[in-house]
């Protein structure tokens, strides 16, 4: 691992979502957690022509960025993870892009009710592993350096 070439990153940042048009939502950097998750609602596994699909809505309606558009996107994965309170969930995976500091990113992501959570979405190892360096003690660096 060549840290010269990774990009410091803060606690708390802000990212962005192309394929769902959304901006400038905050995220929590957890090194603690090994998988990325978002907020969703109503998250329903489906059938198309024999293969699985999840459909479910973004955040909630009290998040600004809410909209009552339901995604669908084929599923990656489901799987067991245990929560931050120990408790094992069965948890449906999609994958998307994200950018962060001006730079788009494939990511895993769980989808997960994130209501009692202080952050909609949360940045875990496995996205953060080989990209970035963690420094807990900043916020937001990303929005003072969006790329070019």
């Amino acid at each position: 691992m060549d840290t010269e070439f990774m990009t410091l990153i803060g606690r708390i940042e802000r990212v962005d979502f192309p394929l769902w048009n959304m901006k400038d939502i905050e995220a929590k950097i957890d090194t603690g957690a090994y998988t990325s998750s978002i907020h969703c609602q109503n998250i329903q596994e489906i059938k198309k022509s024999g293969v699985s699909h999840v459909q479910f809505n973004l955040l909630d309606p009290e998040h600004p960025s809410y909209n009552t558009e339901i995604i669908e996107l084929r599923l990656l994965d489901k799987r067991k993870v245990k929560s931050s309170n120990g408790r094992s969930t069965l948890r449906f995976f999609v994958q998307t892009n994200i950018q962060i500091f001006g730079k788009s990113y494939t990511i895993d992501l769980s989808l997960s009710d994130r209501s009692e959570m202080n952050y909609p979405i949360l940045l875990g190892r496995k996205f953060l592993n080989d990209r970035f360096i963690v420094d807990v003690s900043k916020k937001y660096l990303s929005l003072n350096n969006k790329g070019s």
